[in-house]
């Protein structure tokens, strides 16, 4: 991600450990698969878990789409989602910071494809203008933000680049997430305890995530950004964990992934169950 005027980079005003510009760094090798992960295969092959997450976020997202709606795709990686509203008949314009995601998402062909920082869409390389889209997205950008003050500013940028009615889809990682599934016992209590009350990641994580919300938290932001009738929900439901241990290719696989969809439809906005999903969204209106 591209540094900016007036950013709180160093430490990110979250205490010791979340360097932005280090966490930009990681993301950078993370995506690019310097590490060995594939962020696409995640969403469509590794686990049962991928094609639940992918389903229930573009149906949330698509409830709030007129036909032939231009759409904003930030941190959009290989197209994952933008693929498939382009082949629908949707305008779409993905933008990430990763340079071989955005190869990767060009090759589809279908929609436009640039690199960017959520942080700064008024960028000389982006340029992107007041008003332009009905809805963005930003299904990746915030939990790689260390500071609330650079997650408002990601809000804030998606709520300009929205035309007034229009929507902003913001994802958060959540925290229970974080702890059942992020590797945690390999850091101890006081690491736990940082996740649980404040969000922090340890800075040594292997995935580069900087902070973790809960669904409180996440519609709390979208609301300071400028989004109106804040809904959060939860992504997967409750049962989108257990599913990670799932692989795609089992017998019992589609059916548990229907299932699952059937619990996570049910309790998308049910207060507490939300935050058992692994993946929240916080959808708002731009006021007009």
């Amino acid at each position: 991600m591209e540094r900016t005027e007036g950013d709180t980079r160093k430490n990110g005003g979250r205490g010791p450990g979340h360097d932005q510009l280090a966490l930009d760094a990681r993301v950078q090798a993370y995506y690019a698969g310097l590490t060995g992960w594939d962020e696409h295969a995640r969403l469509t092959a590794r686990s049962a878990q991928g094609p639940l997450e992918h389903r229930r976020t573009q149906e949330l997202v698509r409830q709030r789409l007129a036909p032939g709606a231009r759409v904003l795709d930030v941190g959009g990686a290989t197209g994952v989602h933008a693929a498939p509203l382009a082949a629908d008949g949707y305008d779409v314009l993905l933008v990430d910071p990763v340079a071989e995601q955005v190869a990767r998402a060009a090759e589809h062909g279908t929609f436009a494809a640039r690199v960017g920082d959520a942080r700064d869409l008024a960028a000389p390389r982006l340029a992107l203008a007041d008003d332009a889209f009905d809805a963005v997205l930003l299904l990746g950008p915030l939990y790689h933000l260390a500071s609330r003050v650079d997650r408002l500013r990601a809000l804030r940028e998606a709520v300009r680049v929205t035309r007034p009615g229009g929507t902003v889809v913001a994802a958060g990682i959540t925290r229970l997430a974080a702890l059942v599934g992020g590797g945690y016992e390999q850091f101890g209590p006081l690491a736990w305890l940082a996740v649980l009350e404040r969000g922090e990641a340890p800075s040594d994580l292997a995935f580069p995530a900087a902070h973790f919300h809960d669904a409180a938290e996440l519609a709390g932001e979208a609301a300071e950004a400028g989004l109106s009738d804040v809904v959060v929900h939860g992504v997967e439901g409750p049962a989108g964990g257990a599913l990670e241990r799932v692989p795609l290719a089992a017998p019992e696989a589609p059916a548990l992934i229907d299932a699952a969809l059937t619990l996570a439809r049910a309790l998308s906005t049910t207060p507490g169950v939300a935050d058992m999903s692994q993946h929240v969204l916080a959808i708002g209106t731009v006021a007009p």
